[in-house]
């Protein structure tokens, strides 16, 4: 299944104080994490994601989806918050929007 996460405006402004392989990091480190709590496999293909901040999504690839996809990607955006909150020095509201594709 092919999700996308559609940053938010405050998001976007969020994303833009990160470099491309910064955010696949982060992102893909936080969906390891959670995948040890979530019965779901999630990877983030770097052919999908060339220019996130200017896209203003990241795509991510679920397979094995044996959990409420909606709980998973509602706790990857709290995690997820963290890391942007730290870089922005503000509060981050909600990050991203799930839009499910396939």
């Amino acid at each position: 299944m092919k999700v996308n996460l559609n940053f938010t405006n405050k998001g976007k402004i969020a994303i833009e104080n990160f470099n491309n392989e910064e955010l696949l990091e982060i992102f893909a480190r936080y969906i390891r994490t959670l995948m040890k709590k979530y019965d779901i496999e999630v990877s983030v293909p770097v052919e999908d994601n060339r220019n996130i901040a200017e896209d203003g999504y990241i795509t991510l690839i679920a397979e094995n989806v044996k959990c409420e996809v909606s709980t998973f990607f509602n706790e990857l955006g709290r995690d997820i918050k963290v890391p942007l909150k730290k870089r922005l020095g503000a509060k981050v509201d909600n990050v991203f929007k799930t839009e499910v594709l396939e």
